[in-house]
């Protein structure tokens, strides 16, 4: 894996020496994603510069560092990720003529883009990947993402310059950079607890969106970028409604079962140890299994566990891992082990990001670095196989209201907010085996509050929504904000498809995904110089997803039904069969305790209005409640704690070196 960075200088007036030491300094910020080597290229003529920082997986030796150039010439590439086909596509380049020097996929990359023209040669592509190409013959500059946004890449104007790069933190370094916080993406973080695509949290800086090319074309000083998509989720998602799988369940499973084998044994192709995440479920146990079944050694598993009830997923991991008989590492985390990552977190993320289970995904990726340079790990299953519980419990609840008119609909959301979740479920504890059976079920206050807040929706559109959202109306929050346009409160997003469940599939893959799974993943990992790959979201396996109909995804109330089926074929179902929880840790009760005096400071009512960003009242409000223990507000909470830690690091340090490896300070 890779780091990489750049900018063209409109006007460049910098000697060669200039922009190489600039690019350089820049392309070190991002060290932690390539500590193995270092590069750099320029051409002051025309104002170009290219940073890159390796972490050699594949042809460890010289011939695949970079900045590279092509065989013809015409191109300069800086390149993140990996291209899983690369020796086919090799394959098919020397039968027509062409010759390597090395063995790397960033070669193959440069040799298909001369020979077939860019779109095409990426079409080809099976990987993960964000790269930069520098066209020396059309003096084009190109930026190219993955289809389903693995790999980051940010870029934008900062007056005559523009920039780019795998994190912010490269561009921060720039002189040119100017930080301005965009309030409307600070609304939409509200929401999502993540800042969606396009945007980022600088006024005119932008992520490249999954699955597009975005072109340049410095011959003509032109400054207005054109995007070009070369694959799209969207039509893969109508396509499936027009060509629906068509064969029996037998052949499902078993086209499902090759599939993945073939995306995991692409998987495995590295120079350097390689293992895999653990948690015991569904998502993380196939791809063990399968990553078992083509290997001849035992596959290195790695998982982490809390000595704290209903946050323990490593006894069932441990139960997997010895009965396909993989090399397994737990580690049991303290509070105090997992608090002192907290402090790290806004260098790690760059801007605000605030899915807890960051927490938890750093921690097992620092665990896996310690024996392997790269993890496959089972994300993706969730939005491809319906594994969210929205799917199934909004749906239902919406087919039992519907007919219910609005307003008493809105007189019952009331009446249940009357009592908090905490009454609620000492009402529920008191009641006790007086209760019917259908009523006995985990945290029935939650579940009751995520209920009232669903109950006086107009649609199932404003339903999924509300599902999704944390802070429901962030407009009474951010001071001096509007909603920007994003693809969940854009109707025209909205597909034309049979049911509400494969609408909500369809916007997580496109929307939260990327936006948070990925982000997660990709930070967490690569702060600990650690590659992770994702054979579920292999693009054909992807498309194959798509054409299932949705009785073999969902079937008796319970999700990945045609997934399950495959793994019976490698474990028992009782070593997996769970109800679904998530990589979480128990923040609520962190912030009624060690975390207390931490989250004073920071939600101090005088600090956040002399800081201008938030109004006071709702934050402390719910601060207020949290503390009391009749609500837990963790997730809104945490959502204003990240940005404001955030916003603490970039005062104190424009430009801070990332080393997470190091102890974090005490908090």
């Amino acid at each position: 894996m890779r780091g990489l960075t750049g900018y063209f200088d409109l006007e460049c007036d910098s000697t060669h020496d200039e922009l190489l030491a600039r690019v350089t300094q820049m392309a070190d910020t991002l060290r932690h994603r390539g500590p193995d080597d270092g590069g750099a290229w320029v051409d002051a003529s025309v104002g170009i510069a290219l940073g890159f920082r390796r972490l050699s997986i594949l042809d460890l030796s010289p011939t695949g560092r970079q900045p590279m150039h092509s065989a013809c010439g015409r191109y300069v590439i800086v390149f993140n990720g990996e291209i899983y086909n690369f020796r086919s596509l090799r394959g098919e380049l020397e039968g027509s003529g062409d010759l390597f020097r090395g063995h790397s996929d960033t070669e193959v990359v440069l040799a298909a883009v001369s020979r077939w023209g860019l779109e095409t040669a990426v079409r080809s592509f099976n990987g993960m990947f964000a790269f930069v190409l520098w066209d020396r013959r059309m003096r084009r500059l190109h930026l190219v993402r993955d289809r389903l946004g693995e790999k980051p890449l940010y870029y934008g104007w900062m007056a005559k310059t523009f920039l780019f790069g795998s994190e912010l933190k490269a561009l921060r370094l720039h002189p040119g950079f100017a930080g301005e916080v965009n309030r409307d993406a600070l609304f939409l973080y509200l929401r999502h607890n993540c800042i969606p695509a396009p945007y980022s949290i600088y006024k005119n800086i932008y992520k490249l969106p999954p699955a597009t090319i975005l072109s340049l074309d410095v011959a003509t000083r032109e400054t207005d970028p054109k995007l070009t998509s070369y694959w799209s989720a969207r039509q893969v998602a109508t396509n499936s409604v027009a060509k629906p799988f068509q064969e029996s369940e037998l052949d499902a499973i078993a086209q499902l079962d090759a599939l993945l084998r073939e995306s995991v044994r692409l998987r495995m192709t590295a120079d350097v140890p390689l293992g895999a995440f653990l948690s015991g479920g569904i998502d993380s146990s196939i791809v063990v299994s399968m990553m078992q079944a083509l290997s001849t050694t035992p596959v290195k598993t790695f998982s982490i566990g809390f000595h704290t009830d209903g946050y323990n997923e490593a006894v069932q991991a441990k139960a997997v891992a010895d009965h396909l008989g993989t090399a397994h590492t737990e580690f049991y985390v303290t509070p105090e082990e997992a608090i002192k990552v907290i402090p790290r977190l806004p260098l790690l993320y760059d801007e605000p990001f605030a899915d807890s289970s960051q927490i938890p995904t750093f921690l097992v990726s620092r665990l896996a670095r310690q024996q392997v340079t790269v993890s496959l790990s089972g994300d993706g299953a969730d939005e491809l196989f319906g594994g969210y519980n929205r799917y199934f419990w909004g749906p239902s609840i919406w087919k039992k209201i519907k007919w219910l008119p609005k307003g008493i609909r809105a007189t019952a959301s009331a009446a249940l907010n009357v009592f908090s979740p905490k009454d609620w479920e000492d009402i529920f504890q008191k009641m006790g085996n007086s209760l019917p059976n259908r009523f006995k079920t985990p945290n029935p206050g939650d579940k009751l509050q995520r209920l009232a807040e669903v109950l006086s929706v107009a649609d199932p559109q404003e339903m999924y929504l509300r599902l999704i959202s944390h802070w429901k109306d962030p407009a009474a929050l951010v001071l001096r904000s509007t909603e920007p346009h994003s693809l969940v409160t854009d109707p025209d997003q909205y597909l034309d498809l049979p049911d509400i469940t494969r609408q909500m599939m369809y916007l997580d893959t496109v929307t939260y995904l990327p936006d948070d799974i990925l982000v997660k993943l990709d930070r967490a990992s690569m702060s600990v110089s650690l590659e992770t790959r994702l054979p579920l979201l292999d693009h054909r396996l992807v498309e194959f997803a798509w054409q299932l109909p949705l009785s073999l995804k969902i079937r008796n109330g319970q999700g990945k039904w045609v997934l399950r089926q495959v793994l019976d074929k490698y474990l028992p179902r009782e070593l997996v069969e769970r109800p679904k929880a998530g990589f979480a840790i128990p923040i609520h009760a962190w912030l009624r305790g060690p975390l207390r005096e931490w989250t004073e400071a920071l939600l101090d009512e005088h600090r956040l209005y002399n800081e201008g960003f938030f109004a006071p009242g709702p934050i402390r409000k719910k601060w207020t409640e949290h503390l009391s223990g009749k609500r837990n507000w963790q997730y809104h909470l945490w959502d204003v704690l990240m940005f404001q830690a955030w916003l603490d690091e970039n005062k104190t340090s424009k430009n801070a070196s990332l080393n997470p490896l190091c102890e974090a300070p005490r908090i």
